[in-house]
């Protein structure tokens, strides 16, 4: 499928959400014209709306992007939430141990840890696929479960004296930026959101201009070709699924020094940035421009569904159903494309044995 029919199919998902949504609504005697006006409202009315917004899709573009290297590698990640719950309380780890160290050195080192944190735990997987073939889709979901354990215990019994969460971090290893909240009102607008567009212009760059993403891609194609080519597979497997680990480990560093500046067991446990992720990588395509627009939408459903409950009185859960329809037809698409390639191929594979039986007559 072109590049052209897969950006229609994901503005057709979201068009066919919005309406869902509709019927939905109106089924349930809500008024979908207000409804939507509240969303709208909530996510771009007043310069604080547009700051939530910000704020909100800043962590999914990372976890989009992570999702968009594996994939492209020939990989579902689905281990985004527990790679991003290891950024977010490695980084507010750094942050709590040098309370009084200057900014510039505390800030950028919790920004790596976090990066490092998320891309050694993806990495155990990639080592995984790369020497014993494992489905990196169950190990990344059973690495999730104990991401979640792990992170728990190391909260209650090591950073805190049985607490259900960390202290604060200070001003030096808050991503806050005093100028950004004032221009949008005081929202939880942050640095983050840099970080994130600069991000996506270095994974677009080293997939499509460098020797190392023209790698990644050729083991996704076929891993035996690229062997034979001279590529190493192995390396190539676990490089991919390190980068989408870091680039997750970064969305969770987005909500520890960004948003709440804490971690929390409730926060903690199975950050929704890393599933939202997956999400906003396919709607995007699995590029960087469509996976910064697809985050975006993302984040203003997310900021106008309480608009929208608190004026309109309509449930926030109508918003999760948008979202979930919208998934449903970019997924389907997927899957259609998939079975349609798969019955070409026997076609072909049928044509050409028809030709040589005809040739041997």
């Amino acid at each position: 499928m072109s590049g052209i029919s897969k950006f229609i199919v994901s503005i057709a998902s979201v068009v066919i959400g919005l309406i869902f949504g509709a019927l939905l609504m109106f089924a349930f005697g809500y008024d979908p014209i207000t409804g939507y006006e509240s969303l709208y409202q909530g996510a771009f009315g007043n310069p604080f709306s547009v700051g939530q917004t910000v704020r909100a899709a800043t962590p999914l573009i990372f976890t989009g992007l992570g999702f968009a290297v594996a994939y492209t590698a020939g990989f579902f990640n689905i281990g985004l939430a527990g790679q991003a719950l290891w950024g977010w309380f490695a980084s507010v780890w750094v942050g709590l141990m040098f309370p009084n160290a200057p900014i510039w050195i505390v800030l950028p080192l919790a920004i790596v840890t976090g990066a490092l944190a998320g891309a050694l735990w993806a990495a155990i997987a990639g080592v995984l696929k790369a020497y014993f073939n494992t489905s990196e889709v169950i190990v990344t979901i059973m690495l999730n479960y104990i991401s979640i354990y792990i992170v728990d215990y190391l909260i209650r019994y090591v950073l805190t004296d049985k607490a259900d969460r960390t202290p604060s971090i200070g001003a030096n290893a808050s991503l806050k930026i005093a100028w950004l909240s004032e221009l949008t009102n005081n929202s939880t607008i942050h640095g983050g959101v840099f970080l994130a567009i600069v991000a996506a212009i270095i994974v677009a760059i080293l997939m499509a201009r460098t020797v190392t993403g023209f790698e990644l891609k050729s083991v996704g194609l076929n891993p035996h070709a690229s062997n034979y080519a001279g590529m190493s597979a192995k390396k190539n497997i676990i490089l991919a699924m390190c980068i989408s680990g870091a680039l997750a480990g970064l969305g969770g560093v987005m909500n520890g020094l960004g948003e709440f500046g804490f971690i929390n067991l409730q926060n903690g446990v199975a950050p929704a940035i890393g599933f939202n992720g997956m999400a906003v990588a396919l709607l995007g395509i699995n590029h960087p421009i469509g996976i910064i627009f697809a985050a975006f939408l993302f984040g203003a459903l997310e900021t106008g569904a309480s608009t929208m409950a608190l004026f309109a009185k309509i449930p926030s859960e109508i918003v999760d159903i948008v979202i979930g329809i919208i998934i449903f037809f970019v997924g389907a698409n997927y899957i259609i494309t998939y079975f349609l390639e798969r019955s070409k191929k026997r076609k072909s594979l049928h044509q050409s044995k028809l030709g040589q039986e005809g040739g041997e007559l």
